[in-house]
C-alpha cells in the first residue's frame, strides 16, 4: 500500500454502528486505504448511540464488515491498519452540549467531512448542532443520505435547515447509482463517440426501459420502508438520476454544475402527471406469497401492518416533453421480490421503415442494452445471417468489454463517491434545485396513490400484470419478455 499524496481528512460518520456504516461505508473506505486513496492524516470517527468503548467498538466492526468486503481483497495488515484511523464516540444526537465531545477531538486535517448515515428526520438537527457548536467552517463538507425527505415540501424544509450551516457546494446529496463504473461510462459513450449521439433522439429512438429489479424483500428494513414504498426509496432518486443521464443534452464542460444544469432540464422537461394520467400511466404493486412457501408476502413481513399501503414494486410511463425526446416513451420499473436481481437501461431504437428481407422473416429491433447489476456490460443488439445458403436472420450481441479493456482496477461505487466528497467533487452529486425537481414531479403520483391499495403480485414474479400492459398498449415489451 503506498499513503496517497493528498491531503488527509477527517470522516465524522453519524449513525457510524448502522447498517449502512458496517456494510457500505466502512468497506469502501478500507478499500481506498488499502489501494493508497486516503492521506496518511485521514481519521474516520464513528458517532452512534451505543454506549461502547473504543474496544467493543472495533470488535463489532471486525465481526460485521469483512463479510462485506471482496474476500481477495480483505487482507490482515491492512485490515489492522485500517482500524487503526478508526475511532468511536458515543454521543445522544438530539442533545447540543453533546457535540462538545466532537469539538474537543481537535478535527485538524485540510478537510472535515460529516456523512449522515441516519434517518433523514436528524439532518436537520445534526447540522444545526454542528454549526452551533461551531464545527463547520471552510474545510468542512456535508453527505446527506437518500431519501431527502418524503415529499417536495419536506425536502424543502431539510434543504433549508442544512443551508443555513453549509454553502450549496459544500453539501453533498449522494446517489451511490451515479457511482457505477457503466452509469459514469454511459456519459463517455455518450458524448465520446459520433456513432451514437446523432441517433440519440427521436424519431431514430422508439422507447427507453430503465430496470431495477431486486430478488429479496424488505427484510429488516420493514420500520423504514413502510413509511416509504419503492416510488419514494427507488424512482424519486435512482431511477430519475438514470433517466437524465440518458436524456440530458450534451453539457459545455464535465464541471459539477454544467453537468447538473442538463440534468435539471431533463427534470423540469418531464410532463406533470395529472390524476387521469396516474391512473392510465403508473402501475403499483405489493409482493404477495409466491410459489416458495418459505417465502412471505410483504404483509406478513415483520413490522408491516396488515392492511398496509405500502408499494414495493412501481411501473410508470413517463414524458419528456421537448425536441429531442418528443413522442418517445420512458418506462421505469423497480420492485423487491422480483424474478432476477437485474438493473438495467435498454435503448431500443426504431424499426426500419422497409425491410428487404420480406415480411415473414423474423427481425427484432437494434438496442443498447447497459446492465449496471449484477454484472457491468454494454451490449449492442443486431441483426446478422444465419450460417447456410439463405438469407435467414438472426439477434446478435456486440459486447463492448469495458471489464478487460484496461487492467486498473475499478472502485466499487461507494469508494468512488468517497474520494470524490474528499478531493471536493460534486459533479456525481444532486444538487438542491435537481432534487427539488424531482419531488415536483413525483408528488403528483403520491397523491393520485393516496387511496389505492397496491396491485397484489406472486413473490419470484415479474410483478403485476398490469406492467405488461402498459407497454403492451403501444405493441412494447418489457425487454426480459422480448427475448
Amino acid at each position: 500500500m503506498t499513503l496517497s499524496p493528498d491531503p488527509g481528512a477527517d470522516i465524522i460518520i453519524f449513525g457510524g454502528a448502522g447498517d449502512l456504516s458496517f456494510r457500505k461505508l466502512l468497506p469502501a473506505l478500507y478499500m481506498a486505504h488499502l489501494h493508497g486513496r486516503l492521506g496518511a492524516s485521514t481519521r474516520i470517527v464513528a458517532v452512534g448511540r451505543q454506549t461502547w468503548s473504543q474496544q467493543q467498538y472495533l470488535q463489532f466492526i471486525g465481526e460485521r464488515s469483512p463479510e462485506f468486503i471482496e474476500p481477495s481483497a480483505f487482507e490482515a495488515g491492512p485490515w489492522r491498519g485500517f482500524l487503526e484511523r478508526l475511532q468511536y464516540l458515543s454521543i445522544d444526537l438530539a442533545d447540543a452540549a453533546a457535540y462538545g465531545a466532537l469539538r474537543a477531538l481537535d478535527l485538524s486535517n485540510p478537510s472535515r467531512i460529516y456523512y449522515l448515515a441516519t434517518a433523514p428526520g436528524l439532518f436537520a438537527t445534526i447540522s444545526g448542532h454542528l454549526g452551533a457548536a461551531g464545527l463547520v467552517d471552510e474545510r468542512s463538507r456535508i453527505v446527506l443520505e437518500k431519501p431527502l425527505g418524503t415529499d417536495l415540501a419536506s425536502a424543502q424544509v431539510i434543504n433549508a435547515a442544512v443551508a443555513r450551516h453549509f454553502r450549496e457546494d459544500q453539501i453533498y446529496r449522494i446517489d451511490h447509482y451515479l457511482g457505477k463504473e457503466t452509469v459514469q461510462n454511459l456519459m463517455v459513450l455518450r458524448f465520446g463517440n459520433a456513432i451514437f449521439e446523432p441517433l440519440w433522439r427521436a424519431p431514430y429512438i422508439r422507447s427507453v426501459q430503465i430496470s431495477v429489479a431486486e430478488t429479496v424483500g424488505v427484510g429488516s428494513r420493514a420500520g423504514f420502508y413502510d413509511g416509504a414504498g419503492a416510488l419514494r426509496d427507488m424512482v424519486q432518486n435512482h431511477l430519475l438520476q438514470l433517466l437524465c443521464i440518458v436524456a440530458m443534452e450534451p453539457p459545455i464542460s464535465l464541471r459539477a454544475d454544467d453537468v447538473r444544469d442538463e440534468k435539471l432540464k431533463v427534470l423540469r422537461s418531464l410532463r406533470p402527471m395529472s390524476a387521469a394520467d396516474v391512473r392510465r400511466d403508473t402501475v403499483r404493486g405489493q409482493y404477495a406469497p409466491g410459489l416458495d412457501p418459505a417465502i412471505r408476502g410483504y404483509l406478513q413481513e415483520s413490522g408491516v401492518g396488515p392492511r398496509s399501503r405500502t408499494e414495493t414494486f412501481v411501473a410508470l410511463r413517463a414524458q419528456i416533453d421537448n425536441a429531442r425526446w418528443a413522442h418517445v416513451p420512458f418506462f421505469l420499473r423497480t420492485g423487491k421480490r422480483l424474478a432476477r436481481r437485474q438493473s438495467q437501461i435498454i435503448i431500443e431504437w426504431s424499426e426500419l421503415p422497409f425491410s428487404i428481407f420480406g415480411e415473414g422473416t423474423a427481425q427484432q429491433p437494434n438496442r443498447l442494452i447497459i446492465t449496471l447489476q449484477p454484472e457491468e456490460s454494454i451490449q449492442l443488439g443486431l441483426m446478422a445471417k444465419e450460417p447456410g445458403s439463405g438469407m435467414s436472420l438472426q439477434p446478435v450481441r456486440l459486447e463492448l468489454d469495458l471489464q478487460s479493456s484496461s487492467d486498473k482496477r475499478r472502485a466499487e461505487a461507494y469508494e468512488r463517491l468517497l474520494v470524490d466528497v474528499m478531493k471536493g467533487r460534486l459533479t456525481h452529486f444532486m444538487r438542491r434545485d435537481e432534487l427539488e425537481a424531482a419531488w415536483r414531479w413525483v408528488d403528483p403520483i403520491l397523491a393520485g396513490w393516496r387511496d389505492d391499495f397496491p396491485q397484489p403480485y406472486p413473490a419470484g414474479s415479474w410483478g403485476p400484470a398490469a406492467s405488461s400492459a402498459l407497454l403492451a398498449r403501444e405493441n412494447l415489451k418489457w425487454f426480459e419478455e422480448s427475448l
